[in-house]
Formats: C-alpha cells, structure tokens, sequence
C-alpha cells in the first residue's frame, strides 16, 4: 500500500513529497520515481534533479552509480541483496537480536522488538544509503530498497521524501574535528551532542536560512581505514555485531557446504588487527554463493567481482562518506535536517588513526 503525501511550494522554489508505504514482505523493492511520475507527471519530471529520503535504518536507496551498475533492474538488485543477505542471514547469532541483553528496551518492547540485526548490517554492508541523489531524463526507476518490512511483531510504516530541483548552490565548506576513539575497531555516534558534529550543522542550516538543501559529509583525504554510514546507533549491534562483520565479512556466513567451510577460516584465529586476510578466501567464498544462488554470468556477478577485487577492508561497500538532507517541514521557510527517529551518522574504523581527532569535510548546498 503507498500514500502520498504532497507538500510543495505553490508555484515556486523545490518540489517536495512524502510518500507512505507499508510493505507487504520483508524484503521489496519499491519504484517511488514511478509512483511520483504516475501520480504528478510533468509537474514532477520538469525538475532535472532529484533527492530521495528514507527515514529508517533498515530500509533506504542504492546510489545512482551502484543502481546503474545493476542497470536499474529490480532483479538484478534482489539478487545482489541476496548475496548480503547470504553473509548476513537472520537468526546468526547476533548479539542485538538477544532481547534479554536490550536493557534500553521495556519487557512491552522485547515482546514486539524483531530481531533484525541481519537487516541493518545488510544495509551497510550493500551500501544502502539514507539519502541519495539521482540525475534521470527517462523513465529509470529509483527503489526505495526494504529489508525488514514485515516481521513476527507486525507490519512496518515507512515514510520516505522526494526533492525535485533544478540547481544547487554551496552556501558554506568547513572542516570538523571530532575527537577520534582510541579502540582499533569502533564505531562512533556523531550524532552524540558531546561530540559539537551535529550542533556545528545545526548553526550552519540557521546561519545561512536553507529550507530545502543537502549536506555532503566525507572523511578527510589522509583519514585511512574508516567509513561513514547512517544507521541506528544500537550499543550491542555497534560494539559486537558490526565489528564482527568489520573484522571478518564471512563470520556470520552459513557454512551449508563443505567447501565453503575448507575455504572459510575459523573466525576466533583472526585477530582483531588481520583485516586483510587471504583475498583468495573472498573470492572462493563468493563464487561458491553465486553459483549456489544461480547469479553466475550476470550483472550481478560483475559488479561483486570489483568489489572483492578491492582490499577485503573495502569489501562491505563502507563508505567514505554520507548525505543528509535539510527540509522545510512545517512550509515557513525554516529548514531543519530530516533525521529519522533512530537514525545517527555512525564513524566506523578498523585501524586506530594514531591521532586524537578525524577531521570531516562538510559541505551544505541549497536547492533551488
């Protein structure tokens, strides 16, 4: 089921939606370029640029290079969803799906809680992204991308956004230092107020009046073994789950032959420290998955051969940097950034910097 919700400037300045979906399966993708065309036409397609917004951690968009990869097509991406989805598969053992250690939780919320650490971290590790950017002149689609719609408590409600713009200016460039974690692997909430990264861009957004913008925040040139991704900052997913993953891709991977399991070493002899292991065992361990799920000869299977050709570090498509985006929700003129309720940019490395701060480039453009 899809509602949209429409908020735009009469006759002036971005198009803006917001569309309503409830999914009718966990994993489904769902073409919200085609429904805006369907339903506002040339009063949509006029605009040349478009920035699409999820608003959950478990569900978002592809980038347009990655989508055009897959060459838009929604079988292609299942199938690439697959293969994370074969690295990360539900019921694994996760430590954020053990409800009894959720301390933040009531006994009413561990009743209804889904165990879906597989969903998030299938969402960073595919390079899903809160918001993207995308640039079409025919009739692509864009897939708002679902990974945990329906589950044992219920049926999800999902709300994602759409600007449509034909130009952007930068408004302001700046650097910020946040103090750097000394643990080799960790993940960091920059969402954190103790850290000033999000007070810093709050000021920026009033300063200079953006209703309708974006930000684009990256690490540093110089600022090595580390990625970006917006997810939910969970203290058990982020300090045993994801660096589980960080540390080996294939740790929670079903071993359901044996020559997965010859190739796959065990993951208690990879020290915290060995993140490039044998490239040899990646490329084995993938081809095995795609041919088990019957990729071979595909699109598919092109765009996973460039990723493990990369260091294994790389591997899980960590990037080096996100977007957020500014919006003007209550239609006076006032922006504000468009976070979701349990949605945080989240530093993650896997080597300590050797320094006490990372420096991260901020860039805030307005549309219009």
């Amino acid at each position: 089921m899809i509602l949209i919700d429409r908020h735009t400037r009469a006759g002036k300045g971005p198009f803006h939606a917001t569309l309503r979906i409830k999914p009718a399966a966990r994993i489904q993708l769902t073409d919200v370029r085609g429904e805006l065309l369907d339903e506002f036409g040339d009063e949509f397609t006029r605009y040349t640029r478009s920035f699409y917004i999820s608003n959950h951690t478990t569900a978002g968009y592809l980038d347009q290079r990655l989508a055009e990869l897959l060459e838009h097509d929604g079988r292609g991406i299942q199938g690439y969803l697959q293969l994370f989805r074969e690295l990360f598969p539900p019921g694994a053992g996760y430590v954020h799906d053990k409800m009894h250690l959720r301390t933040e939780l009531s006994e009413e919320q561990r009743a209804n809680e889904p165990e879906n650490a597989d969903s998030h971290l299938t969402f960073i590790g595919a390079g899903l992204r809160n918001s993207a950017s995308y640039e079409l002149g025919g009739a692509e689609p864009v897939w708002f991308v679902e990974l945990d719609g329906v589950h044992l408590g219920g049926t999800r409600h999902r709300r994602t956004s759409v600007i449509a713009y034909d130009g952007e200016e930068e408004v302001e460039r700046k650097v910020i230092d946040v103090a750097s974690s000394p643990h080799a692997i960790d993940a960091q909430n920059l969402r954190d107020p103790e850290l000033g990264f999000l007070g810093t861009l709050e000021e920026m957004v009033e300063k200079h009046e953006v209703a309708f913008g974006r930000f684009d925040v990256t690490l540093a040139d110089g600022e090595d073994d580390a990625g970006l991704t917006v997810n939910e900052y969970e203290t058990l997913l982020m300090n045993y789950d994801l660096r589980e993953a960080v540390r080996n891709p294939f740790r929670f991977m079903k071993q359901t032959g044996k020559d997965v399991r010859d190739v796959l070493r065990d993951p208690r002899t990879i020290p915290a420290k060995a993140l490039n292991f044998a490239q040899f065992d990646a490329v084995q361990v993938m081809n095995q998955v795609i041919d088990r799920i019957g990729l071979r000869d595909s699109v598919v299977e092109r765009v996973v051969n460039r990723a493990v050709a990369l260091p294994v570090s790389h591997f899980l498509r960590m990037k080096r940097g996100f977007s957020l985006p500014v919006l003007d929700r209550s239609g006076d003129g006032t922006g504000e950034i468009g976070w979701g309720t349990y949605q945080s940019p989240i530093l993650v490395q896997w080597k300590g910097s050797g320094k006490t701060t990372r420096a991260l480039e901020v860039r805030l453009v307005r549309f219009v």
